[in-house]
């Protein structure tokens, strides 16, 4: 048995838990980074194939975005996950899905509960997402009426079950804490593509712990030198725009004109920023420049 396919078996339904009563587990595999290799080069010589030379061709695939290589490697995984975080999950169109049925069986007897001190803040400069911890007294509160909403609307599903309501009618109360399972079946390009989103820091924090144990407890291992890959690229690279480009252009013109040696201060960024952002009391790609100069340490972090 060769390496892959020991790492295959002791991977094979092996549930990573996530959350408090969620789990991803590997179901089947199609491919391994030798099948990029072999997609990429349609066919080649097994003597003169070298794991330095397939190394160098699937860092140049993806820093290049040539993607299809990547989509003749296949992963099918089993996931437990609450409803409301399987919304953002399934907008990820391109895997094929067969998910727990509500309609056929009795739902899950099972919903996410908050802890205490996970609770946050809407955030404020950002309307899709969350800001600071709430106080500890709060999430006390909170998370004792959550148990009881969840309690409760079980209750009244079961109850509707035993007076002979359909399943498909009974459900319509659950919460969207309730969890379901499904199976997920996707080509590698488009699970880094998923990955890539939602292992963000700014993807919600439930989904990206789903997103980051199925990456770096599943896809690492399996996919090594792809992995490798992804990392250095997509999650710890940085692109440039032609209009940051231009930024630095001019920022670094202006720190020779004055001597100036980087870091440079917010007033030298906001002197070279674009045109377009000017007069703008509130621009996020203005902020999203500003956030990579201060990474590349061009600028200081105030």
């Amino acid at each position: 048995m060769s390496a892959h396919s020991e790492i295959v078996e002791q991977l094979r339904w092996k549930k990573f838990p996530v959350l408090d009563d969620g789990f991803v587990c590997l179901v089947d595999i199609m491919g391994d980074d030798s099948s990029v290799v072999q997609a990429a080069r349609v066919s080649y010589g097994e003597g003169t194939k070298k794991v330095s030379d397939d190394r160098t061709l699937i860092r140049y695939l993806l820093r290049h975005r040539h993607t299809t290589p990547f989509e003749m490697a296949e992963i099918k995984l089993l996931v437990r996950v609450p409803m409301d975080c399987w919304r953002q999950w399934i907008r990820h169109r391109m895997a094929s899905v067969n998910e727990y049925s509500t309609r056929y069986s009795v739902a899950i007897d099972s919903a996410q509960s908050t802890p205490t001190e996970a609770w946050r803040t809407q955030a404020e400069q950002n309307r899709q997402g969350s800001g600071e911890p709430l106080p500890l007294e709060i999430g006390q509160q909170l998370s004792a009426e959550e148990q009881h909403l969840h309690d409760e609307s079980r209750r009244v599903y079961e109850a509707r079950l035993a007076a002979g309501v359909a399943r498909e009618q009974a459900r319509k109360d659950l919460p969207l804490a309730t969890y379901t399972e499904a199976y997920w079946k996707i080509d590698i390009h488009n699970l880094l593509h998923f990955l890539a989103l939602r292992m963000d820091p700014h993807a919600q924090e439930e989904i990206r712990l789903y997103a980051t144990t199925i990456g770096r407890e599943i896809v690492r291992p399996l996919f090594p030198v792809v992995w490798e890959a992804f990392e250095d690229y997509r999650m710890g690279g940085t692109s440039l725009t032609r209009l940051e480009q231009g930024v630095i252009r001019r920022l670094t013109a202006r720190a020779a004109e004055f001597r100036k040696a980087p870091p440079y201060n917010l007033d030298d960024f906001m002197a070279v920023q674009d045109e377009t952002w000017c007069g703008l009391n509130r621009c996020r790609e203005r902020d999203e420049c500003r956030d990579k100069l201060i990474n590349l340490g061009l600028l200081k972090s105030e």
